[in-house]
């Protein structure tokens, strides 16, 4: 099930009251520095919200790619946890475009982001309702095109 709205901006506040924000106000010797962030943080936590869940696709990619490299940033590929998938943002972004830099994701992830356990992606494969990777793995691509089926109504 997609996450609400609501949901998606609790979780942008936090990531980045917790990232950014907070190291920022110990930086600076306290909040007074960063009280007003928080408060633009509020308001366009709302926005990048309804561009993720919403917006179209170039909208919804182009906000990803800058919450993704901004909140989690590294030198080497995006590879969060696990059980971030099953986070409200984790949710959206596998819904909007797989994984953003991946071409194969483990079983495991995959299971995440499904929503379901390892043995059921496997499962999936073995039936053909998702694509392995001819490196091993499963392509992201088909978890995405997965859960856009499951969304759909029921026909009779």
């Amino acid at each position: 099930m997609p996450p609400t709205h609501g949901q998606l901006v609790d979780q942008l506040i936090r990531a980045v009251d917790i990232r950014l924000l907070d190291p920022l106000e110990i930086l600076l010797d306290g909040p007074d520095a960063v009280d007003a962030l928080r408060t633009i943080v509020r308001v366009r936590a709302e926005s990048w919200a309804r561009r993720l869940i919403d917006g179209d696709d170039r909208e919804a990619v182009g906000t990803i790619m800058r919450v993704v490299s901004t909140l989690y940033p590294g030198d080497g590929p995006f590879e969060p946890p696990i059980d971030w998938w099953r986070t409200p943002l984790g949710q959206v972004v596998v819904r909007r475009v797989g994984h953003p830099t991946a071409g194969s994701v483990s079983y495991a992830v995959a299971g995440a982001m499904l929503g379901i356990t390892r043995q059921g992606v496997h499962d999936l494969v073995a039936r053909g309702k998702l694509v392995r990777h001819p490196e091993g793995g499963v392509v992201p691509a088909s978890v995405r095109a997965r859960l856009q089926l499951e969304g759909q109504p029921k026909r009779a």
